[in-house]
């Protein structure tokens, strides 16, 4: 339990849905009651099915290219860290890639659940890197098995927040939205801290 619990806070904190409310509602704001739960439903499953593949392919990738684990943690610590920083300054969409081009585009097609929205606002590097990171640190099948579950629940998280999006727009505002995140910014830039120092003592005790 402990381990889900840490897997979920980790990856909600990174993944910060509620700070993907605003250009949720933004985006869905002249849908009608079906087509805002049909990209709720589909935006989850497939912030589901990107870090699924990420915790399971991610290792070998990395082999690949010839990166080591502790390489990708401060990297991924570097990005999170990032994402942190912009969450307190309230700079978040644009750092995630976001503009207005990119917005006007999406709303002028039938699918937003997988871009934007799943990817690059939800699943982003930092999120990615943070399952890669937890394959080599949890070898365990039942480890393992715990992680997956735990992406099941932050799916059915994100789903539960962006069905209930228009209503929670409505109920905090911008300014309490905004607020949330910035708590969120906080606990997100301590993961990242804690990820690049954690490779660090790493990289020393190796040498």
């Amino acid at each position: 339990m402990e381990l889900f619990v840490y897997i979920f806070a980790a990856l909600f904190s990174v993944l910060n849905p509620l700070g993907a409310i605003p250009i949720y509602v933004g985006l869905t704001e002249h849908d009608s009651p079906a087509e805002r739960l049909r990209t709720s439903i589909w935006t989850a499953v497939n912030v589901f099915i990107i870090l699924i593949i990420s915790f399971f392919v991610g290792e070998y990738v990395i082999n690949f290219f010839g990166i080591s684990i502790d390489a990708l943690r401060i990297a991924g610590g570097l990005v999170i860290a990032s994402s942190g920083f912009a969450l307190l300054s309230g700079k978040f969409s644009k750092k995630r890639g976001v503009n207005k081009k990119v917005t006007n585009d999406a709303q002028s097609r039938n699918d937003i659940a997988l871009t934007p929205l799943a990817m690059p606002i939800l699943a982003g590097p930092g999120s990615i890197s943070l399952l890669i990171a937890f394959y080599q640190d949890y070898p365990e099948f039942s480890d393992k098995a715990i992680i997956c579950l735990s992406i099941l629940a932050v799916a059915l998280a994100i789903f539960i927040i962006l069905r209930s999006g228009h209503y929670l727009s409505k109920l905090l505002g911008a300014s309490g939205i905004v607020a949330i995140s910035r708590i969120i910014g906080f606990f997100v830039i301590a993961i990242g801290v804690q990820y690049i120092s954690s490779a660090i003592v790493n990289i020393f005790k190796a040498i």
